[in-house]
């Protein structure tokens, strides 16, 4: 099988089963009807998937916008095939449980499969990315009867899900929402309201979509205590699970973005009576769980959904690194320095500046794809570990989430912008592949909770949950690996590396102690340069990822040394670029941080 451009088979196979030895995790109950031969062939699958029936018509999702015709959306057909050809492949539930038709597979393993569907084709992608955190939140929080007459037909791919979380007046500040829901005498609710940037809310591609909702049942407290999340049918469903009435959920404007655009991105309005099942007004609601605790429930799906994000921003800048690749490998482009005229054309290759590029890709792409799959396998650890290990997971993974949806979404679109420039001016044209990808890519540091979101999330909750123990057990992991790579001695290749990340770690911890104290009595100056915090953790967490990879190469790395094992070699290289050029950048951030410098801060809104 010749190498793809899409992902790459040989370190997907080097991270799944040579670093995170994902087939050991087949010995634990959950995963028992598992081995390396049905990962593989379900990555096999996914693999061939991707590239028959997502990929060919990437370009033509792109050029082809949603409609809005009346009601309807209109989508290109390519679309809806895909998702019946991933359906069939029973790959909705592949990572739920048995019970409920799913296939149990490791999330390790489902993740690395769902990155070729990303780099294929990520508009097209996104569809079963909200289907399946939508499905496995009302696994974890839905009642019985919900799971029957949703659930089930999600994992069989009749149904398709959504999140509806923002409105026009409220953003990423949901204590804002405005949304209502009126509880009714059969312990239904009748919601009123608009939401706004609802992905996948109106298409053909399905009997019927599930919204989840976040509203207001009057009379509840304010701010985000008061919110409380409903299941809201385009369809309502019968006890018999046929197809009854059309709700009053309908799409008033879709939005036009600059990438993403398989995807359709919809303002649904609720309760405007175009509708009147049974004969009343309201979109018929039912409340998951109990009232007034929607927004937990709901960071349910958004995690699942932030882990998503990061893997796809993941993908697509490593699909751009390949296609990079393969441009800069057959395009001949002038001479070596100081060679002579006459000489024949070196391909782009051939240039050290072109290959600074490509490195800095490689760096971003496989630090970023070995950050999302280590949090994969927290997932599955959280799951079907013993107690003390699902703890330990759950904590490192709380702190590893802002991080694995962000840094991705920045340094593979900054991955993104290197492969435009190593194709120069055709990277330009909509003849190459490139330049969609970032504009694909350039969504994912806005949705899900935006950079910035991210960073306050990190600084301001989960490095200082339970008194610094998050900040410890990931610094703790970190100083290990560190131990490990300075075990071969001074003077090692490994042991030079980690004393390029040890003193980063320690610098951190100190940051964060005096960031605390500050907040303790000055929180708005605390969080004004939590992006800054965030940067710089997330440069230390992939180089730690870079140093975990060279101890799981073993005794490859000397081979890498000597250059006779090429993918060995790319990873040793890789590994020296991003510790030795790219880590240094942390100094300056974490300097700022600890100087508590108030310009941006004190900065005044008529002085722009």
């Amino acid at each position: 099988m010749s190498p793809s451009n899409l992902m790459s088979r040989a370190d997907l196979d080097f991270l799944l089963h040579d670093w995170l030895r994902v087939s050991e995790l087949t010995a634990r109950e959950r995963y028992a009807d598992h081995s390396r031969e049905t990962i593989d062939a379900v990555l096999d699958l996914s693999a061939e998937l991707a590239e028959k029936y997502f990929a060919p018509h990437n370009r033509a999702s792109d050029l082809t916008e949603p409609r809005l015709v009346g009601e309807d959306v209109e989508l290109i057909p390519e679309i809806g095939e895909a998702l019946r050809r991933f359906a069939d492949a029973d790959l909705v539930g592949a990572a739920m449980d048995a019970e409920v038709g799913g296939m149990q597979l490791p999330y390790t393993a489902y993740l690395a499969c769902m990155a070729w569907f990303y780099a294929a084709n990520i508009g097209t992608a996104g569809y079963p990315l909200l289907t399946t955190g939508n499905a496995n939140l009302l696994l974890t929080h839905g009642s019985e009867e919900q799971i029957e007459r949703y659930v089930r037909p999600m994992i069989e791919g009749r149904f398709t899900g959504t999140m509806c979380l923002s409105e026009p007046q409220a953003g990423s500040n949901l204590a804002d929402i405005t949304t209502r829901a009126e509880p009714q005498p059969d312990g239904t609710y009748r919601l009123f309201g608009q939401k706004m940037w609802i992905s996948g809310g109106e298409h053909q591609m399905a009997e019927n979509i599930v919204h989840l909702v976040l509203a207001k049942v009057p009379g509840s407290p304010a701010g985000t205590r008061g919110i409380s999340l409903f299941v809201v049918p385009k369809f309502l469903v019968d006890e018999d699970g046929s197809l009854g009435e059309r709700n009053d959920v309908v799409v008033t404007g879709l939005n036009h973005k600059m990438g993403f655009r398989g995807t359709v991105n919809t303002a649904p309005t609720l309760g405007q009576g175009l509708h009147t099942p049974g004969g009343q007004a309201g979109a018929v609601g039912y409340v998951v769980g109990e009232e007034n605790t929607g927004l937990k429930k709901m960071f349910t799906m958004m995690n699942e959904a932030r882990l998503g994000v990061g893997l796809g921003a993941t993908a697509l800048g490593y699909t751009g690194y390949l296609k990079s690749l393969d441009y800069a490998r057959g395009r001949p482009q002038g001479r070596s320095a100081g060679a002579d005229p006459a000489s024949p054309q070196v391909m782009l290759t051939g240039h050290a500046d072109v290959r600074r590029m490509l490195l800095a890709q490689k760096s971003y792409v496989e630090g970023a794809l070995a950050l999302g799959l280590y949090c994969a396998r927290l997932v599955d650890d959280e799951k079907s570990g013993s107690p003390e290990e699902a703890a330990a997971a759950k904590t490192v993974l709380d702190v590893l989430t802002p991080i694995a949806k962000s840094w991705p979404s920045q340094w593979c679109l900054k991955a993104n912008e290197l492969a435009i420039q190593v194709l120069g001016g055709a990277g330009y044209t909509i003849d190459y592949d490139v330049e969609q990808h970032y504009r694909d890519n350039r969504l994912n540091p806005i949705h899900e909770g935006t950079h910035g979101i991210q960073g306050q999330d990190l600084l301001g909750r989960k490095v200082l949950a339970g008194g610094g123990a998050g900040l410890a057990a990931l610094t703790e992991r970190i100083t290990e690996t560190c131990d490990r790579a300075a075990a071969d001695g001074p003077g090692s290749e490994l042991a030079e590396l980690a004393a390029l990340l040890r003193p980063r770690v320690t610098r951190l911890i100190e940051v964060t102690t005096a960031l605390a104290e500050v907040g303790a009595s000055d929180p708005e100056a605390f969080l004004a340069d939590a992006t800054e915090y965030l940067e710089a953790t997330g440069h230390i967490v992939i180089a730690w990822m870079w140093l975990e990879q060279l101890l799981a190469l073993g005794s490859r790395v000397d081979e890498a040394a000597e250059g006779s094992d090429a993918f060995s070699a790319g990873k040793l290289q890789a590994a020296r670029y991003f510790l030795r050029r790219e880590l240094p950048i942390v100094d300056a951030k974490l300097d700022l941080l600890a100087s508590g410098d108030r310009t941006t801060l004190d900065m005044r809104d008529d002085w722009f």
